[in-house]
């Protein structure tokens, strides 16, 4: 007969957990399968402390490998079932958030290419250099939702009460999420810090590419188009002819310049660098300085020819944006950038932005895992696998509204950039703590 505990309960070992079947089984008759063997781990247990208070390390170990020994499912068994568990989920979930992710990356360039009058070929090689970026992005909510859909579901079945009635701690799922969480981690920092560089690399020549070899792709017609220092407000456009065509560049030191045009057309360039050349009829040319904005120059002129380069384009006049560098290459940059004094605060702190999502987005994972653990043990005794994904769903829109808020308040505020980026980690990682330790209070 197994062994009484004080409150009247049956003590157990950690049994053939593997063999219940799910939902089918019910509790009293789940622990019934145990074997008896908790008295012996006890005297076992009793004889480890007794070791360990004198110091026998070489009884500790021999004694340990005898408790191993004692009948019911082995701990590297149960662990491995657990992973196994939440692999499952989280390769589930990982498929839902890379579709969703998916999607909205076509419509994107639908909006943005196929009006754009850009061949199919073209849009579907674009499409493959943004799916780093997906998938980057779809494994630490996958994570989240996953792990707490699959520990809910365990909660639900009373596989956890198994576990802890059979003398289990909380540590044997408690390990296993946090492997999970630091392998889902290592694989989107990879991906988010080698691939989607070479994929946004890839697609921004690409892009440029097209423009090049047409142009008038880049004019839609009674449209705001923004580049990197220079903003065309667009007119009617039919085909390569452009009407009502203002430009406002802010690429010189000195101030800014608002070029005026009725009739413009675009004419593909033959130098190396260039994207295109506007050749303006009837243009006015109004130049503002910088530190007197109360006085200007007006210059008129029959035509006039706008060279457009392919910096315009990109994130940086340098050629090569943060968004295409590894960590590695962007720590050095950066490095470069303070030694030299080569560039503003403002356009620095946007580099550490940069340099520190590199690893607040993929490590988020881990903080992910963290909260998911107890957040589904206290929450998951009734319908766990639906309370998970609904929580799953709620944390990550909230999660990801704080991720695009700090990355406001970084760019345009000035703000710090590792608090800005890492805060949302933060806040995740302490909620899964002050439960974790609800949790074990009960």
């Amino acid at each position: 007969m197994p062994d009484k505990q004080k409150d009247g309960s049956e003590s157990l070992d950690s049994g053939s957990l593997a063999g219940l079947k799910k939902k089918s089984v019910s509790v009293k008759e789940a622990l019934s399968r145990f074997g008896n063997h908790g008295l012996k781990k006890l005297i076992y247990r009793s004889r480890i402390k007794s070791a360990e208070r004198r110091g026998d390390g070489d009884s500790v170990v021999k004694l340990r490998e005898k408790l191993e020994l004692v009948g019911g499912v082995k701990r590297h068994v149960l662990i491995r079932y657990i992973a196994r568990e939440l692999f499952v989920y989280f390769f589930v979930c990982f498929l839902f958030f890379f579709v969703i992710f998916f999607v909205n990356q076509i419509l994107l360039l639908a909006a943005d290419i196929l009006k754009q009058r850009v061949p199919i070929p073209k849009v579907l090689e674009l499409i493959v250099y943004c799916l780093p970026a997906i998938v980057a992005q779809s494994a630490p909510f996958a994570t989240l939702l996953g792990f707490l859909m699959c520990l809910g579901r365990m909660v639900t079945d009373n596989e956890i009460l198994i576990l802890r009635a059979s003398g289990q701690r909380y540590s044997i799922i408690l390990i296993p999420v946090l492997i999970m969480g630091l392998l889902i981690s290592t694989f989107s920092f990879v991906m988010n810090d080698y691939f989607l560089p070479l994929g946004t690399l890839r697609f921004n020549r690409l892009k440029t590419q097209i423009v090049q070899s047409d142009p008038a792709v880049q004019i839609e017609a009674n449209s705001i188009k923004r580049m990197s220092s220079t903003a065309l407000v667009i007119g009617d456009a039919e085909g390569s002819d452009v009407d009502d065509l203002v430009i406002f560049d802010r690429s010189s030191s000195d101030g800014e310049r608002i070029i005026i045009a009725g009739k413009s057309t675009v004419e593909k360039s033959s130098t190396s660098g260039l994207l295109m050349d506007l050749l303006m009829s009837d243009p006015i040319l109004i130049l503002l300085k910088k530190n007197e904005r109360s006085t200007y120059d007006i210059v008129t002129a029959d035509t006039m020819r706008l060279n457009m380069f392919e910096s315009s384009i990109s994130a940086s006049g340098s050629g090569v944006n943060p968004q295409e560098m590894t960590s590695y290459d962007l720590n050095k940059t950066i490095r470069t950038m303070v030694k030299e004094k080569a560039a503003s605060a403002r356009t620095l702190n946007n580099y550490r932005i940069e340099y520190y999502k590199k690893f607040s987005i993929p490590f988020g994972a881990i903080f992910f895992a963290i909260l998911a653990f107890p957040l589904a043990l206290v929450f998951g005794k009734r319908n766990g696998l639906t309370l998970g994904f609904i929580f799953g769903i709620i944390i990550s829109v909230l999660y990801w509204a704080m991720t695009i808020m700090g990355q406001y308040f970084g760019i345009r505020g000035g703000y710090n950039g590792f608090w800005m980026v890492w805060t949302p980690n933060f806040v995740i990682g302490i909620v899964g703590i002050l439960l974790y330790f609800r949790l074990k209070k009960k």
